[in-house]
């Protein structure tokens, strides 16, 4: 990987805000359910960055190796609940939508296990992991996940 420019040194009002809102979006739903939306759509996007420092936070909210693994054939693995599955499911729909993904059959689930608001904050997450993986895929950027969590205790 090539690192291209810093977005932080070069915008760095813009990257604080950035930062601000997506602690602050990730932070609405729970912390294992997050980071799996995280994973995965950073799995989709090839984003090696986000895998890096997701998997190092879900493992710091206790999320099993054997979870992680899996998380690719989630449909497969019988370890995921099923508000789980329809958040992967809604994750991959939003995460692949120049695929024309049938929004219809991944939003019925999601409706079934998530309140409206729920399925808000969800697709916010989903607009901020694929914001991240854009920013450090096209900028070529790699950060130490010591340096996000210090960030993370700072912004709580």
């Amino acid at each position: 990987m090539t690192r291209r420019l810093d977005p932080y040194t070069t915008a760095p009002a813009l990257m604080k805000e950035w930062q601000r809102a997506a602690c602050a979006i990730t932070a609405s739903l729970e912390p294992t359910l997050t980071t799996l939306v995280e994973l995965r759509a950073s799995q989709i996007n090839g984003c090696a960055n986000c895998l890096n420092l997701h998997t190092t936070l879900a493992r710091d909210h206790g999320e099993t190796d054997q979870r992680l693994a899996l998380l690719p054939a989630w449909r497969e693995a019988p370890c995921y609940t099923e508000r789980e599955r329809a958040a992967l499911g809604w994750t991959e729909a939003l995460t692949r939508l120049a695929d024309r993904p049938d929004l219809d059959a991944a939003y019925a689930p999601l409706a079934a296990r998530f309140t409206e608001e729920e399925r808000v904050k969800l697709t916010l997450i989903i607009n901020v992991i694929n914001g991240w993986n854009r920013l450090s895929v096209g900028f070529g950027t790699w950060v130490d996940p010591d340096v996000v969590r210090a960030a993370r205790a700072v912004a709580a």
